[in-house]
């Protein structure tokens, strides 16, 4: 079957059909880079790592371009490094470091393209500038808006009509502005705050501008698709819609808008005032695999809100440890070099359907475990690693995994701290005290570290979920 996505601009699943096959474009809005990413950052840029892949999948790695921005010019960054005694420069570049090694242990896969707004403003006045010749845009103290009026269009994405949008108080309201509506372009910048010289005088680029004057750069006029969460629909991909497509004398801006759902913690919204607010480093540094934040993130489907839970991180790891077992059984069948099973692709080409072909994934794995011949293995251990590389799931060695990933109810243990009470046991067993051994090995068991002894000694540990 065609890959079909859901489209946000027509409310259905549509068959995907790239304005190029030999140049498939794709742009994500990234971070704003003030803080480290909590989980609910984190679900974008996994849905779509998924759906890159897929889109690798089908059209070749080398006809397929996704660019993912850095917004690095933003009030919250503004107001982040001023509460912090930092220079703007340095709280970005640190968070940004952070932001790629948070997204690298969730395993996703870096974009072809990373713009940062800062290294686009020229881009991003020159459309401005397109949108006043036009009339779509006018300057007012300083700042430059959009008039939302000049483009009867507007609100077809959010179905948000411009009168209910003020009367429910969802734009500033500024008495510089023709129409409540209008959103700003470009405002002013204060000596000490970020700014660039603009026909408007010395100023910083809104935040809407930053991404249409991107994704021309790199992807053109128009481009095939445009994702981000769902809580972007509104104003910022309604404002990038109305800003392209009339600096474009009418070319769409993407055919395709796909969102992914909201995300809550433990049945409520994720809040610091709530204490269900977390980062993903926070949960790296509790022992949580990447690769398990990520198979939790995957296990809802995209479009639907993700109830994120401990106990969903529990159940996600006693998944990939049966993944990695069923690997494990075959660690010397060579895997048949071979494309991923046309079921487990169907269920990803119907809307990236991850639960769907994760159950397809088991299913796999449990043929693999009933598997006696070679030639059998051969075939579904080829079948198991092509489906997991399209999922980014299970990419480890499986000894790997169970040394080194922590149980689920397992006390954090170090590496050090295990092999000196590995060597204390070797001491005791030469010592002939075997009541110390066994202690020790009952503690390291409780921990969740399994030893593999021989008799000349321990020779292996491992980590058993």
């Amino acid at each position: 079957m065609a890959l079909r996505l859901y489209n946000t601009l027509t409310r259905g699943k549509e068959d995907f059909a790239p304005l190029d096959p030999e140049n498939v474009r794709m742009y994500v809005c990234g971070p704003t880079v003030y803080d480290r990413a909590h989980i609910g950052n984190a679900r974008p840029v996994v849905v779509f790592d998924v759906l890159y892949r897929l889109l690798r999948h089908h059209f070749g790695a080398e006809h397929v371009t996704y660019v993912r921005n850095i917004t690095d010019v933003d009030d919250k960054i503004i107001d982040a490094a001023r509460e912090d005694h930092e220079l703007i420069e340095e709280l970005t570049r640190r968070t940004t470091e952070d932001f790629h090694a948070d997204m690298k242990a969730l395993g996703a896969l870096p974009p072809d393209f990373e713009p940062r707004a800062t290294e686009h403003v020229p881009e991003m006045i020159a459309m401005i500038g397109r949108l006043i010749e036009r009339g779509h845009a006018y300057e007012a103290e300083g700042h430059v808006l959009f008039h939302v009026p000049s483009w009867p269009d507007y609100g077809r994405l959010s179905r948000n009509n411009p009168d209910e949008i003020i009367a429910g108080a969802r734009v500033e309201v500024a008495p510089y502005k023709k129409d409540p509506a209008d959103f700003v372009l470009w405002k002013p910048s204060a000596p000490d705050l970020p700014g660039w010289e603009s026909p408007w005088g010395r100023g910083r680029p809104g935040w809407h501008i930053e991404c249409s004057a991107m994704s021309e750069a790199l992807l053109g006029e128009s481009f095939d698709i445009h994702g981000g969460g769902q809580d972007l629909v509104f104003p910022h991909h309604e404002n990038e819609i109305a800003q392209s497509t009339c600096a474009h004398a009418g070319a769409p801006m993407a055919r395709y808008w796909v969102h992914n759902g909201y995300l809550v913690v433990e049945g409520e919204k994720m809040s610091k005032s709530l204490g269900n607010f977390f980062t993903v480093r926070e949960l790296l540094d509790e022992g949580w695999d990447g690769e398990v934040i990520r198979l939790a993130l995957l296990k809802t489907h995209y479009r639907q809100p993700l109830d994120f839970s401990r106990a969903g991180l529990k159940e996600a790891k006693a998944e990939l440890d049966r993944f990695y077992t069923g690997l494990r059984e075959v660690a010397d069948v060579a895997a048949e070099d071979r494309p991923a099973p046309e079921d487990f692709v169907a269920a990803l080409d119907d809307d990236l359907n991850t639960p769907l072909a994760m159950t397809r994934m088991h299913e796999i794995t449990t043929e693999l475990n009933k598997a006696t011949g070679k030639a059998a293995q051969t075939a579904l251990k080829g079948d198991l690693v092509s489906a997991r590389d399209l999922l980014g799931l299970a990419q480890r060695d499986p000894e790997d995994w169970f040394k080194h990933v922590l149980p689920v109810h397992a006390r954090v243990a170090s590496e050090a701290e295990i092999e000196s009470l590995i060597a204390r046991r070797e001491a005791a067993r030469k010592a002939r005290d075997f009541a110390e051994a066994d202690r020790i090995r009952e503690s390291l068991k409780e921990s969740g570290v399994f030893l593999e002894d021989r008799p000349d000694g321990t020779t292996d540990w491992r980590r058993a979920g």
